[in-house]
């Protein structure tokens, strides 16, 4: 991966009368880049999704994290208790589809205001709740490349919707990786594979990664369940999926 000087900061992104506090790191140098929308954890955008967010601009990428429970739970930050979870958890269930779509257009928009950034089409990464919100994110029209890391919920729920996100798989218009752990207790094995088998029967661009002895959260080094091998091999497949599709051009 290339390794360059970045800057960051906080700013806001406008949806309509909604304010979305959003963490923003960008390379250095001669632009534009292309850009990167990375979608938290249940836990908010925390220092480990900004960190996650920093390596995204060290490797060439406009990054930019909006906070997701802007609307319910502004400024929401906190770590892995399990006093932590369960208030993450909580304004989760309080998220809607539309939302999280209408934010996620609304972070798209702004990059576009950014000289920094190209205007040619966005990635997105996610994590957690965060993976499932990138599943979703995949079919907005401007999202070329897609990362979702353990999503759950996505064969059997969407938020605030009666319908699982997985019935809009059809709407996903540019490519998608997606990363499992086989001992992941909230993404049953079989999951993956129905993933799979829609991606493969709707024509999607698409590969699905599972790591062997990996469980939820295998790539946060802050938890316990970070397994640093297949988190380097998953970030060595997220840094072929973003450079193939979003520099290309």
């Amino acid at each position: 991966m290339v390794d360059v000087q970045i800057k960051s900061d906080w700013v806001k992104v406008p949806n309509q009368d909604l304010l979305i506090s959003a963490y923003l790191s960008q390379p250095m140098g001669v632009g534009p880049f292309p850009a990167v929308i990375v979608f938290q954890e249940i836990f908010g955008v925390n220092a480990h999704i900004r960190e996650v967010t920093d390596k995204i601009a060290k490797m060439g990428y406009v990054a930019i994290a909006p906070a997701l429970y802007q609307r319910t739970a502004p400024d929401f930050e906190v770590g892995y208790t399990d006093e932590d979870l369960k208030v993450g958890r909580e304004y989760k269930e309080q998220t809607k589809a539309s939302e999280l779509l209408s934010d996620t257009q609304a972070t798209v928009e702004y990059l576009k205001t950014l000289p920094s950034v190209k205007k040619d089409g966005v990635g997105c990464i996610g994590f957690c709740f965060g993976g499932h919100v990138a599943y979703l994110a995949a079919t907005l029209s401007e999202i070329q490349a897609t990362a979702s890391f353990y999503g759950a919920g996505i064969v059997n729920w969407c938020p605030g919707e009666s319908e699982p996100t997985l019935t809009r798989t059809g709407e996903i218009s540019g490519t998608i990786y997606l990363f499992f752990g086989t001992e992941d207790p909230l993404i049953p094995n079989d999951q993956p594979d129905r993933i799979e088998a829609e991606l493969n029967k709707q024509g999607i661009r698409h590969r699905v990664f599972r790591y062997e002895g990996a469980t939820h959260g295998f790539i946060c080094d802050q938890r316990e369940s970070y397994n640093p091998e297949a988190a380097a091999d998953a970030w060595t497949q997220v840094d072929r999926l973003f450079a193939e599709t979003l520099k290309s051009g």
